[in-house]
């Protein structure tokens, strides 16, 4: 009987670039691939930040560079991944919100929040995959989009507006790099427990809010999400593109 060998999750001998590395989802998702056995590139716009962030993913053993880089800046962005040896793996998690009542919206928040979200992410990804082409080597794009790429929630219009538009490239650019052997999916999490979003909780009223739309009664955490980036990155999940996972806790289920 010849028995199906299970899929590897190693990421050994990969490249992965991570956007909004610094903190958070992407310096979460830098430390969970650079120990998968990728050398990681972090890139963000506060140098500090991200080689604090590499030195200390060195000092574990594992293999990771900073890459000061504001990804709005399209030709700087251009350039640098032009420059590089090609990435494997690119984990395109820059990303922010102006939350507002649809009816105070500002231009300049609505502007903002597109350059990063969907301009720059869009473009990010579209560096990459060309690389990626010309060197004739498979790849994955992971783009981090959110719930609200697939629900409306209040205060969010515009955020809502720009993952919905990420869910749609993304599902775009898979069916146009699948012929190269690129892959293009989405991750889309929940409300996460972090220190920059612990403030915000503090408001009972928001709290008990986003508790009573997640159906497990909690927030997520970091390390709940690096699974699925390994996941999406390895050859674990060389079948799945085009296709958004949601971690969500059930918010979306209803």
């Amino acid at each position: 009987m010849e028995l199906v060998k299970a899929p590897s999750f190693r990421l050994d001998g990969k490249r992965a670039l991570v956007t909004g590395a610094g903190r958070g989802i992407g310096l979460a998702a830098a430390s969970a691939l650079a120990q998968a056995g990728a050398h990681v590139t972090l890139a963000a716009r506060t140098a500090d930040e991200i080689e604090t962030a590499a030195q200390a993913i060195r000092a574990r053993g594992d293999e990771a560079e900073a890459l000061c880089l504001d990804v709005t800046d399209l030709a700087a962005t251009r350039a640098a991944i032009a420059d590089a040896e090609p990435f494997d793996v690119l984990v395109n998690n820059a990303g922010m919100n102006r939350p507002a009542f649809l009816l105070d919206v500002k231009v300049e928040d609505f502007d903002a929040i597109f350059s990063l979200n969907v301009r720059a992410a869009f473009f990010t990804a579209q560096a990459v995959a060309r690389r990626l082409i010309t060197a004739k080597r498979a790849g994955s794009i992971i783009n981090i989009s959110s719930q609200m790429g697939h629900v409306g929630a209040a205060r969010r219009s515009v955020y809502c507006a720009s993952k919905h538009a990420m869910e749609g490239f993304t599902k775009a650019m898979a069916i146009e790099l699948a012929p190269h052997n690129v892959r293009v999916n989405s991750l889309g999490p929940t409300f996460l427990e972090t220190p920059m979003t612990r403030p915000f909780f503090a408001d009972k009223a928001f709290r008990d809010e986003v508790l009573s739309k997640i159906k497990l009664g909690r927030l997520g955490q970091l390390d709940e999400l690096t699974g699925a980036i390994i996941f999406l990155a390895s050859d674990a999940s060389s079948l799945m593109t085009g296709s958004a996972l949601v971690l969500d806790g059930g918010w979306t289920a209803e």
